[in-house]
C-alpha cells in the first residue's frame, strides 16, 4: 500500500446511513455487490446485513468479495488489518459471497489449512466451496509454476449445479509472468475485473480468468514501460511512477487480447 494515508475508517454506523439514503431515494436496486479493503468489523457485519436485504430484493444479485487480510513475503505472511476481522470474513462475509478471490496467505486463514501443493490447494477451494460461494479465486501463490520460476500461480474453481441438483466442478490453473516491480492496488483492479468477465462468461470460468489475468499483464506491462521511460534509464522507478496505467489501458481492460493461457485441470 501507500506510504500515508488521510481520511477516515468508515464505521458501520456510517454505511448503515448512507444505505438508507439510498432505500429512500428507492435508488438501492443492485446485480452486484463488490467489496475490498476493510479494517473494521462493524463495517463488514453491516455489509453483510446490506448484501442479505439485496439479495431478497433480488435472488440473483452477486456478491463478489475480495477478503483482503495479508499477503506473504519471503515465505512468511502477516496480516495489515487486524487480527479480529478474520472470524467476520470467515463466519459471516465468506457464506453470503458467490465469488471470493483470497491469496493463497487469505485463503489459508479463512480454512486453517497451509497449502504446500497444486492438490493442497484445489482442496481448500473445495473448502471454500463448502462455507458458501460457488467461485473462488486464489489470485496469487507461492506454488512452483510448470513453466518456471519467472511464473505466478492462480487457480480457479467453479461450481456449478446442473437441472438434475448434481454439482460439477470446473477448474484452473493460471500462470502468469512475474513483473519485478511493486504496484498499489492490483488486487482491486483483479477482482473487478473478474466481476466484469464473469458477468459476460457466468458458466466458464477459464474464459473469465484469461480476460481477467490478460487484461492485467497488459496494464502492468503499460504501466512498468511507462515508469521506467519517467525515472530515466538505470533509475528505478519510484512508487508515484508505477501508479497504474487504467485510463490509458482503457482498450486493453474493455476488450483484452488473450496473452495468458489458463489450463483446465
Amino acid at each position: 500500500g501507500y506510504a500515508h494515508w488521510k481520511g477516515q475508517v468508515l464505521n458501520s454506523d456510517e454505511l448503515h446511513e448512507l444505505y438508507e439514503g439510498l432505500k429512500l431515494n428507492k435508488v438501492n436496486q443492485y446485480d452486484y455487490v463488490l467489496t475490498g479493503y476493510t479494517r473494521d468489523t462493524s463495517f463488514l457485519a453491516m455489509v453483510v446485513d446490506i448484501v442479505q436485504e439485496l439479495k431478497q430484493q433480488n435472488s440473483n444479485l452477486v456478491y463478489v468479495c475480495d477478503p483482503v487480510m495479508g499477503d506473504k513475503w519471503n515465505g512468511e505472511g502477516s496480516m495489515y488489518v487486524p487480527k479480529d476481522l478474520l472470524p467476520v470474513y470467515r463466519d459471516k462475509v465468506v457464506p453470503v459471497a458467490d465469488i471470493i478471490t483470497p491469496n493463497q496467505f487469505e485463503a489459508e486463514l479463512l480454512t486453517g489449512r497451509k497449502i504446500h501443493t497444486e492438490k493442497e490447494a484445489l482442496e481448500v477451494m473445495d473448502m471454500l466451496h463448502a462455507m458458501g460461494p460457488d467461485t473462488v479465486v486464489i489470485t496469487s501463490s507461492d506454488l512452483q509454476a510448470p513453466l518456471g520460476n519467472d511464473y505466478l500461480i492462480s487457480l480457479g474453481s467453479h461450481r456449478i449445479t446442473k437441472a438434475d441438483g448434481t454439482k460439477m466442478t470446473q477448474r484452473i490453473r493460471v500462470e502468469s509472468p512475474k513483473v519485478d516491480a511493486v504496484f498499489v492496488g492490483t488486487g482491486d483492479l483483479f477482482a473487478a475485473m473478474l466481476l466484469a468477465w464473469t458477468h459476460k462468461h457466468p458458466n466458464n470460468l477459464k474464459m473469465a480468468c484469461e480476460k481477467t489475468v490478460s487484461a492485467m499483464q497488459h496494464v502492468l506491462q503499460r504501466t512498468i514501460k511507462s515508469a521506467k521511460a519517467q525515472a530515466g534509464e538505470g533509475n528505478k522507478p519510484n512508487s508515484a511512477q508505477l501508479e497504474l496505467r487504467m485510463v490509458q489501458s482503457k482498450m486493453d481492460i474493455e476488450n483484452p487480447e488473450i496473452i495468458v493461457k489458463a489450463t483446465v485441470l
